[in-house]
């Protein structure tokens, strides 16, 4: 592994991170907001796992999280286009509610629950992305790299996981920040990524030989015994 992809990686990563944290807190206007500081903390323990598990597992994922390869349905560019100003916009409003009190009453309990619900969904993206080699940010069949279905871990329970840790994430960081309105605004973000398995489950079964007959057998895409 070349030490130069290492440090582009980290020091990609460390700008996003420092993104997110300005975002959250120049909209809040205070950086004594314990929310702020949790999900920051889980996110940037988030990144280092992805990095362990895909230098240990798949060296090559490593550059593509840095510059994501040409060859992405058009329907997924998109998506993610959308998912990437939803996002932004959970954290700006979540801060933005943190300063002027839109959401009152909101329990501590509930928020701690959203951040073991936040914990959770990152865990299980990065678990699906230590048992799938062919892991990427875009949808592609990649065959420059011999693409061939994932079947082991959370795949063996439903087709797509790391969507179920993007949704769960999603669903739980606007009860995270305290704020209602980020809330609603995570629940359209996490209905993309029930549209993007939708959509990525169909092109697969077109065009990755063995996932029609791996979908036979896995038959829940996102929740086992529901969808």
């Amino acid at each position: 592994m070349p030490r130069n992809l290492i440090v582009r990686f980290a020091v990609d990563q460390g700008v996003r991170l420092v993104g997110l944290g300005v975002m959250l807190f120049w909209s809040a206007g205070t950086l004594g907001w314990w929310p702020g500081w949790a999900f920051v903390a889980v996110s940037a323990a988030w990144v280092v796992a992805t990095a362990v598990v895909i230098v240990r597992n798949n060296p090559n994922l490593l550059a593509e999280r840095i510059s994501p390869p040409k060859g992405a349905k058009r329907w997924d560019v998109i998506l993610m286009s959308a998912h990437g100003i939803l996002q932004m916009a959970v954290y700006v409003v979540g801060g933005l509610d943190r300063r002027f009190g839109w959401t009152a009453g909101l329990p501590l309990a509930a928020q701690l629950a959203a951040l073991a619900a936040c914990i959770l969904g990152y865990a299980v993206t990065v678990w699906a992305t230590a048992c799938n080699p062919f892991f990427s940010l875009i949808v592609r069949i990649q065959t420059d790299r011999g693409h061939t279905v994932a079947t082991a871990g959370p795949y063996r329970l439903v087709r797509h996981p790391a969507y179920a840790g993007a949704i769960l994430l999603g669903a739980s960081l606007g009860v995270l920040l305290g704020s209602w309105w980020a809330f609603l605004i995570g629940i359209v973000d996490s209905l993309l990524f029930v549209l993007r398995t939708f959509l990525e489950d169909r092109d697969l079964k077109r065009e990755l030989p063995g996932y029609s007959d791996y979908a036979r057998q896995v038959r829940y895409r996102l929740l086992p015994g529901i969808w």
